[in-house]
């Protein structure tokens, strides 16, 4: 399967995450139906999604090497090489992201942060520098920086990606609430919180309707 859907990226972590609870609570195999259980998908769809990215089969009545899936599922969304990334935009949001301490264990290390506020400038959150952003190439050519977290306002966002993307950067991760254009080599995400908070909103009307029924 060379082709990943989003809605299939978005499950491996939460396959990952489960993994490593059943490693510490000590158990070494696991089987397809055990995770679709949990996870309320079907027992083909996990399977489909384990085999895309294990070469390792399960075995009959004992299922797969829990720490093998641990190794195929960290191997394959990266986690292993540690991407270096800095946080552009100080505000509420980034410094929570820059106080964030489990990034390391999803391959990416914050290493900076970058403002345009001079009283900000110089200061530290969560053990992070705070830059100025007209440094920004100096600093991720010293820092050898790979990925730009963008919080800044969205009618700033698409002139600071574009500084970003000059000065090197090769993936952005955009949680600014604005549509990035960028060149097609350049890896972005867009987090988008208004869509996310539209769709639990319209969960829990749908589940607010059911219990009135």
């Amino acid at each position: 399967m060379d082709k990943f859907s989003k809605n299939q990226l978005e499950r491996y972590p939460l396959y990952l995450k489960y993994f490593k609870e059943l490693e510490e609570s000590g158990i070494e195999t696991i089987s397809s139906p055990k995770i679709a259980d949990r996870f309320g998908y079907s027992q083909e769809q996990v399977r489909k999604d384990l085999q895309a990215i294990s070469d390792s089969p399960g075995k009959p009545k004992c299922g797969r090497s829990v720490q093998q899936l641990i190794v195929d599922l960290e191997t394959f969304l990266g986690y292993r090489n540690v991407a270096s990334a800095i946080v552009i935009g100080t505000g509420h949001l980034g410094e929570a992201l820059l106080n964030f301490p489990a990034f390391s264990d999803m391959g990416l290390e914050i290493v900076a942060g970058m403002d345009s506020d001079p009283s900000k400038v110089g200061s530290t959150v969560g053990g992070k520098e705070i830059y100025d952003i007209k440094n920004l190439k100096d600093v991720v050519d010293s820092l050898s920086i790979q990925l730009a977290i963008i919080t800044v306002p969205a009618e700033v966002a698409q002139r600071v990606v574009d500084i970003a993307i000059e000065s090197g950067i090769r993936g952005i991760w955009n949680f600014a609430p604005v549509s990035l254009i960028v060149p097609p080599h350049i890896a972005i995400e867009n987090v988008n919180l208004a869509s996310s908070l539209a769709v639990l909103a319209h969960k829990l009307g749908k589940a607010t309707t059911a219990d009135i029924d």
